[in-house]
């Protein structure tokens, strides 16, 4: 089989290692790729957005299944594109896709369905949302609704604050106008964690948690990035939540889907909000989540291409999904200055004295006259996989000593309360 990965970063690189393992899989390519997926496939340069120019890629190259990456593509309808001219994808279309491309959908999608998730209200005029804050208290989330990147969310601790946030995203001046439409939402307390799930909008397999951490210094202080390391299984997990998280949103999920004439047939990457063994949903995502990929990828014993040709022929029920029961830490090296600006084109050096247990995927790197340099904020994932956590971040944290580029960062707490 010929395998196509629409994308170019850590989570692209981690999708193509695992499909590379599989014994269906003759070629891999991937459109753009990054240095890293050019060791194990074929990179083909284009852009994600250039739907007409993939579907081109993917008859050119007798491409049998097409995995998108990314939400933007998938948003835009390239799911839809590739199945109207009798592609095989395994990515959700783009009406189901609205459910991360549109907060205010998502949301409306919650309450109809009864999935546990905050008080909220929708707004798009100035004067209605200040208004509405009256109904809340503080903190307070404010999101845009469209696409924006991970820059989308703010949380006021105060009213000036908030009115200035609506401000500037109702403005559409900022975010590329994914803030015309806002959705003013309470702020939850607890314990924030992620579930990936596979379904083909009929069958929903739940895969191993992860724990991210999204601020980009030690103990949670500083702003969000788009995470900056992960450990999986989640050591904070609390007990009993399995059955009871199935029950209350992956369950209605599903039946929300059929109701509503969704056609999802991909990953479903839901964020959870979990006080007092109770979870609310504080969204959807509906793509593989980045970095909570790359560790649990890592702990997959079944074969990738088998479970994602289930998805996309809606026949996930007769594939048995396997996980290797051990630990994986993922740590992210970022660039000086991420999340803000950041220089590019440093040399990356030191990859090549790394222990062969430790697995590194390029996040953002690039080639310049056949040196590697980085190409982004965050640059490389390291991950080691393990019996015992502290062993992992032991593992992953020397090898890290290695690996050297001018303004290297990375968090020294990855796995830890």
């Amino acid at each position: 089989m010929n395998v196509l990965v629409i994308g170019s970063g850590g989570r692209e690189h981690a999708i193509a290692y695992a499909l590379a393992k599989s014994e269906h899989v003759d070629k891999l390519f991937a459109l753009p790729g990054n240095p890293g997926i050019a060791e194990i496939g074929t990179c083909i340069p284009g852009s994600v957005e250039d739907l007409e120019g993939i579907l081109k890629v993917v008859e050119d190259y007798n491409i049998e299944l097409t995995v998108i990456g990314p939400e933007v593509p998938l948003c835009l309808g390239l799911a839809d594109l590739l199945e109207d001219h009798g592609h095989k994808v395994f990515g959700p279309r783009k009406a189901a896709a609205n459910l991360e491309g549109s907060k205010a959908f998502s949301k409306k999608f919650m309450e109809k369905h009864h999935i546990p998730t905050a008080k909220y209200v929708e707004v798009t005029e100035l004067d209605a949302a200040y208004k509405a804050l009256n109904d809340f208290s503080y903190p307070v989330v404010i999101k845009a609704d469209g696409l924006a990147a991970g820059k989308g969310v703010v949380i006021c601790e105060e009213e000036e604050m908030a009115k200035e946030t609506l401000k500037s995203m109702l403005s559409g001046d900022i975010l590329a106008g994914a803030g015309r439409k806002v959705v003013i939402e309470e702020f939850l307390t607890g314990f924030e964690c992620s579930l990936l799930c596979f379904t083909d909008g009929k069958t929903i397999v739940p895969m191993v948690s992860a724990k991210d951490h999204k601020q980009i210094y030690d103990n949670n202080k500083g702003p969000n990035t788009g995470g900056m390391g992960t450990v999986s299984p989640n050591p904070f997990m609390p007990n009993g939540m399995d059955e009871k998280l199935r029950e209350t949103v992956l369950e209605p999920f599903v039946k929300g889907l059929q109701e509503d004439g969704l056609d999802f047939r991909g990953v479903i990457f839901i964020g959870l909000m979990i006080e007092n063994n109770e979870a609310k949903v504080l969204e959807f995502n509906v793509r593989f989540g980045d970095p909570e990929t790359q560790s649990i990828l890592l702990r997959l014993d079944s074969d990738l291409y088998e479970i994602m040709n289930a998805v996309a022929l809606s026949k996930l029920d007769e594939v048995e999904v396997k996980w290797k029961d051990e630990q994986v830490t993922c740590v992210v090296l970022s660039s000086g200055g991420y999340p803000g600006s950041y220089e590019k084109s440093l040399p990356i050096t030191g990859l090549d004295q790394l222990p062969d247990d430790i697995i590194v995927f390029h996040a953002g790197t690039a080639m310049k006259d056949g040196v590697l340099v980085t190409n982004g904020g965050r640059v490389l994932n390291v991950c080691a996989v393990g019996k015992h956590l502290d062993e992992t971040r032991e593992k992953v944290y020397q090898a890290i000593e290695k690996i050297h580029f001018d303004g290297m960062y990375c968090r020294k707490d990855i796995g830890l309360h």
